[in-house]
């Protein structure tokens, strides 16, 4: 019990609950999306492509390289529900797909002050994996993922853009008959 409280107590405001996101790898978003919302019933998703110049200071384990992703993000309730499909480049996506194949990827956390987040995440000695900034309409929005010390968790600290870009799409799940 006193590692759990000791834990607590050096964790930063940023990295404690509520996470908000539940995000799943996919290979097919359009495929997946259209699953979820027939089985699940969860929806609208709002689809978006991420890729340079859009995406900026992209980095995947400590180093400077391009990727790309499609992702779709859709609520209920209180909790977002993202797929994500890579594209090109390296990245923790692509990586999933190869090891595990679809499924549960990270949970993620909405942050008003990225940059500290991210500072005390390092500090706590969280192990940075990913991360771009730049995918909102103004040039904001940021994301960085981290891996938690002896845990198998991936986390991600989101700095949503004050407006987003156009989506590539938007797919309402069909009506229940």
């Amino acid at each position: 019990m006193s590692e759990s409280t000791d834990f607590g107590e050096r964790v930063s405001p940023f990295l404690t609950p509520p996470f908000k996101q539940c995000a799943v790898v996919v290979e097919d978003l359009d495929e997946a999306v259209g699953r979820w919302a027939r089985h699940l019933r969860i929806g609208p998703w709002t689809g978006y492509r991420l890729e340079a110049p859009l995406l900026k200071d992209m980095r995947y384990h400590g180093e400077e390289v391009e990727f790309s992703l499609r992702h779709a993000l859709a609520w209920q309730g209180e909790l977002q529900f993202e797929l994500v499909q890579p594209l090109e480049g390296p990245s923790i996506w692509a990586d999933h797909l190869a090891e595990h194949g679809e499924g549960l990827h990270h949970i993620g956390k909405y942050v008003d002050d990225h940059p500290a987040a991210v500072a005390e995440a390092l500090e706590a000695g969280f192990v940075p994996l990913q991360s771009a900034r730049g995918f909102g309409a103004e040039g904001d929005g940021a994301f960085a993922y981290f891996q938690l010390p002896g845990v198998s968790m991936i986390i991600e600290l989101i700095e949503a853009p004050r407006v987003r870009i156009e989506p590539e799409f938007v797919y309402y799940p069909p009506a229940v008959d």
